[in-house]
């Protein structure tokens, strides 16, 4: 019997037995998300690290910050299709990744750069009047 009917058979058989969304609950374990992104954080600014080999046009990855939102769109293409893949570790394709930050960032001073397949996006602190420390005066309230 061919391998790949009796798989999907199978999976349709879990499909009706678990529901239609079984597969996407595990879908960050079977499948890696991409692309990989490291995160560090100092007390004013975040550095975003995503790991997009292959890129050659820099206007194939879109960049989106809203707020305390980081959404990444684009493909990784390695750029090789000759022969039979034996193996496959490098995950290649489309992509759409969202990260949700650990503060807001300003909209207007973001600084992204690409080299040797990691795209670096450095992002800095939101911070408005509102959010500053003000003192506040206290009243004394005097029984009626």
């Amino acid at each position: 019997m061919d391998p790949f009917k009796q798989m999907s058979e199978w999976k349709r058989n879990m499909d009706h037995f678990f529901g239609e969304d079984f597969w996407g609950q595990f879908e960050g374990i079977l499948k890696p998300t991409i692309p990989q992104i490291n995160l560090y954080q100092t007390d004013n600014e975040i550095l975003c690290i995503a790991s997009i080999p292959g890129l050659t046009d820099l206007d194939k990855i879109d960049i989106f910050v809203n707020y305390t939102q980081l959404e990444l769109r684009g493909t990784i293409d390695i750029g090789y299709s000759g022969g039979t893949v034996v193996s496959e570790e490098i995950l290649q394709g489309v992509f759409e990744r969202t990260v949700t930050l650990p503060f807001p960032v300003r909209s207007d001073k973001i600084k992204a750069t690409y080299s040797h397949g990691l795209l670096y996006i450095q992002l800095h602190r939101f911070i408005s009047d509102s959010s500053q420390k003000h003192r506040i005066k206290v009243e004394l309230l005097k029984d009626k």
